[in-house]
């Protein structure tokens, strides 16, 4: 058993009476994956503080809630409660999940163009799930961990996006998770699984929301595999509710020629780690990362990175800025790893923190590990608070100290 507080039976909760419920169930190359995983979660320990994943941040409050997996299937929201959460003006074709469900009302996949397929996971397991055998999970079933072997274990719906070689898929594509209360605490795990063809070309919107201010934990594990020259903008944007706990486990794999741009924005929930993982298996693939994320007073914020350069002439660039203030706290853990054979290299990473009281805390530890020797690379951190000049010279400007504070933050 691997070290950690103890065995995570109060995570199994997570699971229990789902088994009849779980979609594709009774698929052999599934069951066998989703018997691997649960294998993995009954063998392991929760992760503690001895574990250098997880030095900085306790999971004793997610484990003491011991969250219960959603029964029931009614949606209790219209179209008309969706307004509250939409972003006026931006048009997408929208995939919309309640509690981890996709909900076929309130989500809108009309005109799809030809050569797209955008589906819940759910219809396609029970339908063809062999369309999908080739890539469920195997980039989360290969670098996994506790979390995302519980989802494996009990995912149940989330959303599939197909495109097509040499496709380009213009209009952006939303996935919208909301969490409405329940009468105990719940667990939501969607699993998303996204793959563009060769040349394929897509854009997607990641946004996590609440309706009211429930308590609940949402465990969402998105893979997406980019074919050669493939070209894959993804925006994520976390606004949960402020007692909600939220994890996210994020599997890249980029061929030859391929680019990914991703944004993170992490504003909500009381506790939330974020996982970005990737992998390169061709040459010339590039690979961009940003993150802006706020904590608040008694609110944490954790990002890992793992990026792992095992070919030649790839390029990755991650850079991630932290505002923090009461008693926020925040973790960056980032990790640009380069093989040996990996020549040509050239990788970047960078976390800029700006910590606006005295008792915010951010524990910043960004990693090189080079064993290659044609590369370019480079890393570095800081972490500071608002210049007393800069403050003074805007206030000398007639402008007021709190637009101020807001101005010298952007």
């Amino acid at each position: 058993m691997s070290a950690g507080i103890e065995t995570p039976k109060t995570l199994e909760s997570w699971l229990n009476g789902g088994a009849k419920a779980l979609a594709g169930r009774g698929v052999p190359w599934l069951d066998s994956e989703r018997r691997s995983a649960l294998e993995q979660v009954r063998r392991s320990g929760i992760p503690g503080s001895r574990q250098e994943a997880w030095r900085y941040t306790s999971l004793k409050a997610l484990a003491e809630q011991r969250f219960a997996r959603h029964v029931e299937t009614a949606v209790g929201i219209g179209r008309s409660d969706l307004q509250e959460v939409l972003v006026p003006g931006l048009d997408v074709c929208r995939a919309v999940l309640v509690n981890g469900n996709f909900v076929p009302q309130l989500s809108d996949l009309r005109d799809l163009p030809e050569g797209v397929r955008a589906d819940s996971l759910r219809a396609i397991l029970e339908d063809e799930p062999d369309v999908l055998a080739e890539h469920l999970n195997k980039l989360a079933g290969q670098d996994s961990n506790l979390f995302s072997a519980l989802n494996t274990a009990g995912m149940e719906d989330g959303l599939v996006l197909l495109v097509d070689k040499g496709v380009t898929f213009e209009r952006p594509l939303e996935i919208l998770h909301l969490s409405v209360g329940a009468d105990a605490p719940r667990v939501a795990q969607p699993r998303h699984l996204v793959v563009l063809g060769k040349a394929a070309r897509a854009s997607l919107i990641e946004r996590y929301a609440s309706f009211d201010d429930p308590i609940y934990c949402t465990n969402s594990v998105l893979e997406l595999v980019l074919e050669p020259q493939a070209i894959l903008d993804h925006s994520r944007v976390q606004t949960e509710s402020p007692y909600a706990f939220h994890l996210t486990e994020l599997y890249l794999r980029q061929s030859e020629g391929s680019r990914y741009q991703g944004l993170n924005i992490g504003l909500g929930g009381a506790w939330a780690r974020t996982d970005l993982v990737v992998r390169f298996s061709g040459s010339h693939a590039d690979c961009g990362l940003k993150g802006l994320f706020l904590a608040g007073d008694k609110q944490l914020m954790d990002y890992h990175l793992d990026v792992d350069h095992r070919v030649p002439h790839c390029t990755s660039n991650e850079s991630f800025k932290g505002i923090l203030y009461g008693r926020g706290r925040a973790v960056f853990d980032g990790r640009i790893h380069v093989a040996r054979n990996a020549q040509k290299t050239d990788a970047h990473l960078s976390n800029r923190n700006l910590i606006l009281s005295r008792s915010a805390e951010v524990d910043t530890k960004p990693q090189l590990e080079i064993f290659a020797d044609d590369v370019k690379c480079s890393h570095g951190t800081t972490v500071g608070q608002i210049e007393p000049e800069a403050l003074f010279y805007l206030r000398s400007r007639g402008i007021s100290e709190p637009v101020a504070r807001r101005m010298l933050c952007l």
